[in-house]
């Protein structure tokens, strides 16, 4: 009879037996991201998680991409009330206008930054030396909400205009984008990533 082995994962990505939250852990959580349209994806999707589930942003997640442009910082910066009518409208994303302005105001900040650094990934790996940090968190209680380089991150984001970037999403999108690896050690991608 052949061996079933079963896969050890992050507690956090079986919540719900929700596939899509499988496979973005699997696939994407925590994999270094160095491209600055993905970086704006994140970035965007972590502020529309406040209040809110992450399950509940990756099911919307495609609606999102289709809606914003495929994530395109410069199509978005362009946007104007109509937009935001339009958006507010759309039921296949987080319709809070709060979080539909920022997103818009983010798209024009990550414009500006690009002009002064060259990229949005120059400008934000600086606040890891420009490599992971990778913790040793043997359960998701020992995972903080914040740290140090979140905190540096989101008081710089913040000045320089940026909306929905308080230091517990900072840190959720530096996990999301691999600027940390919080797998879990007993976590199959813990190594990998």
């Amino acid at each position: 009879m052949p061996r079933i082995v079963q896969t050890s994962r992050c507690d956090w990505s079986s919540i719900g037996n929700n596939p899509l939250m499988l496979r973005y852990h699997d696939k994407e959580w925590g994999v270094p991201v160095h491209n600055d349209k993905t970086l704006f994806e994140f970035l965007t999707l972590e502020g529309a998680q406040a209040g809110l589930s992450w399950q509940t942003v990756l099911n919307k997640r495609e609606n999102y991409r289709k809606t914003f442009h495929s994530f395109h910082p410069l199509r978005i910066a362009r946007y104007d009330k109509r937009d935001v009518q339009r958006l507010l409208g759309n039921p296949g994303i987080i319709r809070n206008r709060l979080k539909i302005n920022a997103t818009i105001t983010n798209a024009r900040k990550v414009l500006e930054i690009q002009d002064e650094f060259g990229s949005f990934d120059k400008y934000i790996w600086r606040f890891v030396g420009g490599k992971p940090i990778k913790h040793k968190f043997k359960s998701l209680a020992e995972i903080p909400a914040t740290t140090r380089e979140s905190d540096a991150a989101s008081k710089d984001l913040r000045q320089r205009g940026f909306k929905f970037i308080g230091s517990t999403i900072c840190y959720a999108f530096m996990q999301a984008i691999g600027m940390v690896n919080d797998h879990t050690t007993n976590c199959f991608r813990y190594n990998q990533v």
